[in-house]
């Protein structure tokens, strides 16, 4: 808007400073045109004016970051498209979390045990594909964790939950006992105490369909950050997409890989997000639904997949199945592939990808 109001407000100008020039006779019409004064002198004005204004090219990518899901969602790509994709992690947490008292999915904890609740097809899209991974992880991905979010803070006051608070949870923690209903959009939760919770990957969610958005809209490149996850599309001034993996045993920047992408997403879990020391033991948040408990035998997790849902939720998924399960997993899909770090710094991958640590 400031470059329209300073295009009229030239424009009012040249014209005022034309007539005087008519009225005065000051100069012939040739000479109106050129610059010392003329109104050409005050286009090339404007030119340096707008530049320093700070005229971009509509296609130049441009960086922006906005907290969105607990977590700094930043985006590169034009700037005029960055709104697009807020707007879609906006939606997603509006209809996804468990934390937000009018949440669609808060609905449905609150009424476990009680009746089925009708959702928003996105959400039931959502938690239709968290139950088909949980079968194909044999339940180390489980959205009924969040039934054990009680037990688990990480608010700096670094309690351990008994083994009798652990234990009298731990039964509502069953993905097979959710009822999902397609016909009414409806889902139950038949045990009372028992909670969805989708913060292993709604995060994929919105990912997705933000690209979908963005490339809806015709624009080819683009870079979308939300926490471990990164999502590339097309190139960056003609390259690849860099992207780095973070060192488990180093601070946030360190990055042990480099890897050099294009459309796809990269997702990894790790136990330095968020955790607590207690009597010399590690807490972190990436929680065995079989135990209750923090899984062990590995620090982090990395998926890259085209699918950014399932990338998401498969790095937690691997996680908690430690090394041999997980790269048994992993090796049977077709669209995925991941990279292990285990307790003892070990790395292990699957055959395709895309990195040689030998």
């Amino acid at each position: 808007m400031k470059y329209v109001l300073a295009i009229l407000g030239l424009g009012v100008a040249c014209a005022i400073w034309m007539v005087i020039q008519l009225v005065t006779g000051s100069k012939s019409k040739k000479d109106r045109w050129r610059g010392g004064g003329g109104c050409g002198g005050n286009v090339l004005l404007f030119a340096v004016f707008a530049s320093a204004l700070g005229c971009e090219n509509s296609t130049e990518l441009t960086q922006s970051t906005k907290n969105i899901m607990g977590t700094p969602i930043s985006v590169t790509a034009p700037t005029g498209m960055h709104a697009t994709v807020f707007e879609v992690f906006r939606q997603v947490d509006k209809d996804m979390s468990e934390w937000k008292p009018e949440s669609p999915l808060t609905i449905v904890n609150q009424n476990a045990g009680v009746t089925a609740v009708q959702v928003p097809a996105d959400l039931f899209q959502t938690l239709k594909k968290s139950i088909e991974i949980a079968q194909l992880t044999s339940g180390a991905f489980d959205p009924t964790w969040a039934s054990l979010w009680k037990l688990w803070k990480f608010d700096g006051r670094n309690t351990v939950p008994t083994k009798a608070q652990v234990e009298a949870l731990l039964p509502q923690v069953d993905w097979k006992k959710v009822e999902l209903d397609e016909l009414t959009n409806t889902v139950f939760l038949p045990e009372p105490s028992s909670m969805l919770g989708l913060g292993g990957i709604a995060k994929g969610v919105a990912l997705d369909k933000a690209r979908d958005a963005l490339v809806a809209q015709g624009l080819k490149d683009f870079m979308i950050v939300a926490g471990g996850q990164v999502l590339v599309h097309g190139y960056k001034n003609g390259k690849l997409w860099r992207v780095g993996i973070r060192d488990p045993e180093k601070e946030q920047t360190d990055y042990f890989a480099v890897l050099e992408l294009t459309n796809t997403c990269i997702s990894t879990s790790g136990n330095y997000e968020k955790f607590f020391m207690k009597d010399g033991i590690h807490y972190h948040h990436i929680i065995d639904p079989k135990t209750g408990y923090p899984a062990r035998g590995v620090k982090s997790v990395t998926v890259i997949s085209q699918d950014a849902t399932l990338a998401d939720a498969l790095s937690t998924a691997l996680f908690v199945m430690g090394v041999e399960d997980g790269l048994t997993l992993i090796e049977s899909l077709s669209n995925a592939e991941a990279l292990f770090i285990d307790d003892n710094n070990t790395m292990s991958k699957s055959s395709d990808f895309p990195f040689d640590f030998d």
